[in-house]
């Protein structure tokens, strides 16, 4: 591949914006406070749960501590997906709630009809959406909560540590905190209304819960469904953002190279809006993260200050989030491998053989169904 000096120039140039916004936003993300009391109003901590035998009954062990002595008892629902396993017997055991779930009806997906079925099975002020896989820390909750409401804000998606094991998640987990670090105006997308400027976390997410029905709940037929409650809340003048949940959470988010390709394949395509966007945005950060590190292998000076910049930029970012520092030196393969990873979603999704846990991704249109 020859790389162009105008190019490398260019992309050097974002990467060291890129670098700026970085060091910007690191400065600016807001922190939950550890010290932080137990809130005194009706919290509701909702964790759908489809399969999850394995990763239950540690995630609900880790909530009953977070909320073990609270003034006002929380409710902690779980909500049974339609399993096939002992995930609802598991849960059951720990003497906690759990609802059984029914199909999602046509229109709706499976995981924003399951957050839907939990929201209305409380009457709490706010609501802490959690996943399965997910560990809280035993201050994680009320520090969650209490960052919601002193910012005075209507949404608030504390980050959780990414834990990556295997050289799949590792290539590619520490991208998810980073993309919005490195992209994203973290100050001005909290104040912004425009939808676009926005970034969430689905694995630990709290919403207070008039502004969750005044803005419809969850949108149903949306993969991205955090990124797409928080858009929602927007359009109805709602304020929310992504915190740094690294001291408040953690989440093994997928277990080797197979669940890391079906993981993000499912859910790409939604990311950067329709293809061509898609197209654009891959196309982008192959300029600012590849192009300079191929020109750098040419011996171009240009292009090694490019490389160095994308690669402080993650450096930061994983000491930040718990992250590995040292697997930032791959950071153009990273990109490249996300790339990869986009065109397949795109490719499958024009397919239409994109499922997730035996289900369709693409929620089925009523009019259709009927």
């Amino acid at each position: 591949m020859r790389v162009g000096r105008c190019g490398t120039a260019l992309g050097t140039a974002l990467a060291l914006a890129s670098l700026g916004l970085t060091v910007d936003n690191l400065r600016r993300l807001r922190v939950p406070d550890p010290t932080a009391p137990p809130p005194r109003e009706r919290v509701a901590v909702l964790v759908p749960a489809r399969d999850e035998e394995a990763d239950i009954v540690d995630c609900v062990r880790a909530l009953l501590a977070a909320v073990e002595g609270w003034p006002v008892p929380a409710e902690i629902l779980v909500l049974d997906d339609g399993s096939t396993d002992t995930t609802a017997a598991r849960v059951r055991a720990l003497g906690v709630r759990v609802l059984d779930g029914v199909p999602p009806p046509p229109g709706w997906l499976a995981k924003p009809w399951a957050c839907h079925q939990l929201a209305r099975a409380t009457t709490a002020d706010v609501l802490v959406f959690v996943d399965a896989d997910v560990r809280v820390a035993p201050h994680g909750l009320a520090a969650t909560v209490d960052l919601l409401r002193r910012a005075g804000l209507d949404l608030v998606s504390p980050h959780p540590r990414q834990r990556a094991e295997g050289p799949a998640e590792r290539l590619v987990q520490p991208l998810l905190a980073w993309s919005w670090l490195a992209t994203l105006p973290l100050g001005i997308a909290e104040r912004s209304p425009r939808p676009t400027l926005s970034a969430a976390n689905g694995q630990l997410l709290a919403v207070d819960a008039r502004a969750y029905r005044e803005a419809g709940g969850h949108p149903p037929d949306q993969v991205l469904d955090d990124l797409a409650l928080l858009r929602a809340l927007k359009r109805h003048g709602r304020r929310g953002v992504v915190a740094d949940g690294t001291a408040v959470a953690e989440c093994r988010m997928y277990h080797g190279a197979a669940e890391v390709r079906a993981g993000y394949t499912k859910s790409l395509w939604a990311a950067f809006g329709t293809r061509p966007s898609a197209a654009a945005v891959v196309g982008m950060l192959v300029l600012v993260h590849v192009v300079p590190a191929l020109a750098a292998l040419r011996g171009s000076r240009v292009g090694l200050v490019g490389y160095l910049a994308g690669v402080a930029s993650r450096v930061l970012a994983a000491r930040r989030t718990g992250a590995r520092p040292g697997d930032a030196v791959a950071h153009p393969v990273s990109v490249l491998a996300v790339a990869a990873l986009t065109v397949e979603s795109w490719r499958r999704r024009r397919a239409g053989t994109l499922r997730w846990r035996g289900r369709p991704v693409v929620a089925e249109s009523p009019s259709r169904a009927a």
